[in-house]
């Protein structure tokens, strides 16, 4: 089929088959967490993740055979641009499925746990979450402590981890945990799944300045892990984990198609057209010039750095897996995030200052929530500074 036939085909199917409802920007309220404790505030949420699942649209790119389209990158490009053209919702919006546990399972995974998780990730039946920091080792992940012991077919699983975002929505973590403490640190760590719904499983919201709770602490007391979901070798953990942070930076940073706001649940509607509304313009144009020349810029970087992501994401297309270069995309896509609500916050005003109150609107003040969430780009997936270390060794090949 031609892309052409394929575009048109597209859009007919998004026509007759995207409810009018999904066709508007994602409320936070209305921000589905599927999986078995399912919770959809407009039940036409539900009708579309089911649609575009049997579609296997949910996951373009991965094989049919686990539930995905198995289109090509540019048939991909274009299912996204068709659904912006008639702003249609993301059927699964956020989830660490798709992003991270996902690939790395294609990549690493057994045939049999390949069926047994990926499918059930493309229609939103498990939702997952990540446990890698802990208390005291973040940055230093390779230092952690939680402990699993082989017991016949499981291990018991002893320790907590931090920063688990979603947790307390998810089904199922991904877990580094360490099954030899007399191995040097990078080794002795086995990557296992297991289900945290079991009793020996406690989560607990972290409160963040935003006012939201994504975050949270997650404690294991004897929680059990079947020896048939250990992902790679066990003792040799590091290696997945290592290549799943680069899918989650490649993510962050914008995935294949350019930056489209880290961790926002606001819809990208262009900044010009809302500092024009909220300033006023003088011949045409924003009358606030410096802000002009600045909102240009970014969108400017944006293009440019979404041309960027692309285009790498077709040279790696024969191996569907991200480089180190993931890091530049993670470095770079996080600060035009954070940009962004800083020009956000410039063009709002003191509309920007509140927290509550009918003085300020709805979309003021997700916008001040956003701007204070976005500080956290710079920490999660791997420091600002971590990015740089892997940049200056892994890409550029400069010294110790």
């Amino acid at each position: 089929m031609s892309l052409e036939s394929f575009r048109e085909e597209t859009r007919a199917w998004l026509e007759e088959n995207c409810p009018e409802s999904m066709r508007t920007p994602m409320p936070a309220d209305e921000t589905p967490h599927p999986g078995r404790r399912a919770t959809f505030k407009n039940p036409e949420t539900k009708v579309w993740l089911d649609r575009m699942a049997e579609k296997g649209w949910t996951v373009p790119l991965w094989p049919k055979e686990y539930g995905g389209g198995s289109l090509s990158i540019e048939e991909a490009a274009i299912l996204q641009e068709e659904m912006a053209r008639i702003n249609a919702r993301k059927p699964l919006f956020g989830g660490m499925g798709t992003t991270m546990i996902g690939p790395a399972l294609l990549e690493y995974g057994t045939e049999e746990q390949k069926k047994e998780h990926l499918t059930n990730i493309c229609n939103g039946n498990i939702w997952w979450c990540q446990g890698y920091s802990e208390p005291n080792s973040g940055s230093d992940l390779a230092s952690l402590q939680t402990k699993a012991v082989l017991d016949g077919d499981e291990y018991t699983i002893n320790g907590s981890k931090i920063w688990t975002s979603g947790a307390d929505h998810a089904d199922w973590i991904y877990c580094l945990v360490r099954t030899d403490f007399e191995a040097s640190k990078h080794d002795g760590i086995t990557f296992i799944l297991f289900d945290i719904g079991q009793p020996s499983v406690t989560v607990k919201p972290i409160k963040l300045i935003s006012g939201q709770s994504p975050f949270c602490e997650t404690f294991f007391n004897d929680a059990k892990a079947l020896r048939q979901n250990v992902i790679g070798e066990v003792n040799k953990g590091w290696t997945v984990a290592k290549r799943l942070l680069q899918y989650e930076r490649t993510s962050i940073g914008g995935g294949m198609g350019g930056v489209t706001g880290v961790g926002s649940t606001i819809p990208q509607r262009t900044m010009a057209d809302d500092a024009v509304d909220r300033i006023g313009a003088v011949d045409g144009k924003l009358a606030d010039s410096a802000l002009r020349s600045d909102i240009t810029q970014h969108i400017m970087d944006n293009k440019s750095f979404a041309l960027t992501v692309h285009r790498n994401t077709e040279e790696s297309l024969s191996t569907q897996a991200p480089t180190f270069a993931s890091s530049m995309f993670k470095l770079y896509g996080t600060e035009q995030n954070k940009n962004r609500y800083e020009l956000m916050l410039r063009i709002t005003g003191t509309d920007s200052l509140g927290w509550e109150g009918s003085e300020f609107s709805d979309a003021d003040l997700g916008t001040t929530r956003e701007w204070l969430r976005s500080k956290a780009n710079s920490i999660e997936g791997g420091t600002t500074e971590v990015q740089y270390n892997i940049i200056a060794k892994r890409v550029l090949g400069l010294p110790d």
